[in-house]
């Protein structure tokens, strides 16, 4: 098991490479000396208690964040591109009594046309592609408002991959999801992945899945406190240390 240390060189294209991130505001101290190293195609599973800097983490890989250190990527194929990174927040409300539908929520992100003025049939296109992605194109009509958590997290999702990115974060994308949506959810990402070849990094609070879908889990508490195969992790002293107290869950 490794403890925040990459060595050698990356023996695959597309990855990301943090290293000795420290995040600090004002006099708190959110990260110290991140390391932190993922390939293409890999599901990276991040973990850690309320507060461990898992959002600031994430933040500061999508430049909302200032931090010390560095965070390179290595693109296949696309030297001197700028690289594309797909997201997905955390929980986002929509008013239930709202009429936007999912198709309006495309059109406002996917084109400069008002959504009031209604799609066009290229648009309507458009969105019903990027909705077969997460084969929800039966969606497109329904109002954002009343989608069941599971539904808003694969439109949410599908959303994030138009244009298709290198890297897809998503940051408690099983929160508010019942048990059977997660399933169906991470075999979402699961083929997703697969096809497109695409980097995911997720955080998540939800640890059942992780052995059956996460490549690596790494534990967070303002530092990276353990990381390695998601078995190895959740059986860890350290891991127990982080999430128990006198053998309950905090």
């Amino acid at each position: 098991m490794n403890f925040g240390n990459h060595g050698g060189s990356c023996g695959h294209s597309c990855c990301l490479r943090i290293q000795g991130m420290s995040v600090k505001i004002g006099n708190q101290q959110i990260l110290k000396d991140i390391n932190l190293h993922m390939h293409c195609g890999e599901l990276i599973a991040l973990i850690g208690p309320n507060g461990a800097g898992k959002s600031t983490l994430l933040k500061s890989i999508l430049g909302q964040q200032e931090y010390e250190g560095s965070i390179s990527f290595a693109v296949p194929g696309q030297r001197n591109r700028k690289l594309k990174i797909g997201y997905v927040p955390q929980s986002p409300a929509f008013d239930p009594g709202d009429p936007v539908t999912v198709a309006d929520l495309f059109a406002c992100c996917m084109s400069k046309r008002p959504a009031f003025m209604g799609l066009s049939n290229k648009m309507r296109e458009q969105v019903l592609e990027c909705l077969s992605r997460v084969h929800e194109e039966a969606l497109i009509d329904k109002r954002v408002g009343v989608l069941s958590g599971g539904e808003l997290q694969r439109v949410l999702l599908a959303l994030a991959l138009e244009p298709m990115p290198n890297i897809l974060i998503l940051d408690e994308p099983l929160s508010g999801v019942d048990v059977e949506g997660m399933e169906s959810l991470m075999d979402m990402l699961d083929e997703i992945r697969r096809t497109y070849d695409l980097s995911i990094l997720m955080t998540t609070h939800d640890f059942a899945m992780l052995p059956e879908y996460a490549d690596n889990v790494v534990l967070i508490n303002h530092e990276i406190v353990c990381e390695g195969k998601p078995l190895e992790v959740l059986s860890s002293p350290q891991f127990r240390e982080v999430f128990h107290r006198k053998g309950g869950v905090r």
